[in-house]
């Protein structure tokens, strides 16, 4: 008996069918052996594949979508999956099959259709119900785009904490300003000193 669990996104759908992992002591309605994957997208082909083809796939969903946000030029290509932008609403995808003498599958989708397939593949990582190897592989990021992904961490390692510092004294010592008051003050002074 395999387990079958569905993620969904308006126009888009993506099942994962596997087993649990007894040895481990896994729930039976766990996947972490998945066998099949099949990925719908409406009015276009199915699209399915074996475990060794899902992560290079949501890799090139992933670093893609990642260029798109960064302004840079929108192209990802590997053995398996290419991706670009026709032009800022529409992205051409190339599916290439592992088996010989299949035509690559040739998609177009528009930019919906590709934040509903990125939201699945989110729903997917945050199951608790499916263990999944982390599949944003460091080794498949463009080195420019690594480069940058790695400043951004050092930046904010290096000025978080001193930064929180910051604000937490500004609020610390602004709450100073309610028990404050200095009428009260000049009253005291003029008890202690009367003219």
């Amino acid at each position: 008996m395999q387990n079958k669990l569905s993620f969904h996104q308006s126009s888009v759908s993506l099942e994962i069918i596997g087993l649990p992992d007894y040895s481990n002591n896994e729930n039976k309605d766990q996947i972490s052996i998945i066998s099949q994957w099949k990925l719908t997208i409406i009015d276009k082909p199915l699209i399915e594949g074996k475990i060794e083809h899902l992560g290079p796939i949501m890799n090139a969903f992933y670093i893609y979508s990642n260029l798109l946000i960064k302004n840079k030029i929108p192209l990802y290509e590997s053995k398996l999956i290419d991706i670009k932008a026709e032009n800022l609403n529409l992205h051409n995808i190339v599916l290439k099959s592992s088996k010989p003498n299949i035509k690559p599958l040739i998609l177009k989708i528009g930019n919906s259709l590709l934040s509903d397939t990125i939201n699945c593949f989110d729903q997917l990582n945050e199951s608790p119900k499916v263990r999944i190897k982390n599949t944003y592989d460091i080794n498949n990021i463009p080195k420019n785009l690594r480069f940058e992904l790695n400043n951004k961490v050092r930046f904010f390692s290096f000025f978080m904490p001193p930064f929180i510092a910051i604000c937490s004294l500004i609020l610390f010592s602004s709450s100073f300003i309610y028990f404050y008051n200095p009428v009260e003050n000049i009253e005291k002074k003029e008890l202690i000193n009367p003219k």
